[in-house]
């Protein structure tokens, strides 16, 4: 199994996260994992010390064949859907995982994620509860009202019946994940819909699994009128640039 982080300028929280994520990996998650994990954080060209923090950790020297082991890709800045694309084709294994750097989702909902994909072809994390309860309840309200708008968009025109396209878990079989991947085109933060878009247009099994989902502050996405015309441009077009994908 390969664990994608892209990560860009992530200096102040990559310690504590890879912290969580390997003391877990190497712990109580060793036996609820595949034997052997790959953790590929994809420094998205970072200006800051993301990538000598990531290689400056005693997991980025074990050996190839160790059980576990921590690599870094480096790649020239092109927003977080084409950091994602690169971890994802450069992955090895049966399943590839793409998760936030901020270990936002934590590392013991790994195991529910991999259980789907017994029977699915894509497990899709959703911060959205069966209860109806939504995660989402602890971000900043105007982040809560801009998702909401971007969801009714997106709804009606790419996803369908997709809750949550944007939580930043998701899982794919080695098979599904360069086909998805290999048509990827759009890199902004609307990447998310796309991959969606390509996975129920090909026919893929999709299995939507609940996760447990903190908000953790320190992003970099701002609201911003250059932004919004990007994810309504980037959300418009998507159906136009597979208009002639077939299962």
């Amino acid at each position: 199994m390969t664990l994608v982080l892209p990560a860009y300028n992530e200096a102040d929280r990559i310690g504590p996260a890879l912290d969580e994520l390997l003391g877990y990996l190497g712990g109580e998650g060793s036996g609820a994992l595949p034997p052997l994990v790959r953790v590929l954080v994809v420094d998205d060209g970072s200006t800051d010390r993301t990538a000598h923090l990531v290689l400056d950790r005693p997991e980025a020297s074990f050996p190839e064949d160790a059980p576990l082991r921590l690599e870094l890709l480096r790649v020239p800045h092109g927003g977080k859907g084409a950091a994602v694309r690169a971890g994802m084709h450069a992955g090895t294994g049966d399943v590839l995982v793409f998760a936030d750097a901020d270990m936002a989702t934590p590392p013991d909902q790994l195991p529910k994620l991999l259980a789907a994909l017994a029977d699915a072809d894509v497990a899709l994390g959703s911060r959205i509860q069966p209860d109806g309860s939504d995660m989402r309840a602890s971000q900043p309200a105007y982040r809560r009202a801009l998702g909401k708008a971007f969801h009714a968009l997106a709804s009606i025109w790419v996803v369908g019946p997709v809750k949550d396209t944007q939580c930043g878990f998701k899982g794919f079989r080695l098979a599904t994940a360069r086909e998805v991947f290999g048509r990827q085109v759009v890199t902004s933060i609307v990447f998310d819909v796309e991959l969606i878009y390509l996975v129920r247009r090909l026919g893929f099994r999709t299995a939507i699994v609940p996760i447990r989902w903190e908000d953790r502050r320190g992003s970099r996405m701002r609201p911003r009128p250059g932004l919004a015309l990007r994810v309504v441009w980037d959300l418009l077009r998507i159906p136009f640039l597979h208009r002639r994908v077939r299962p």
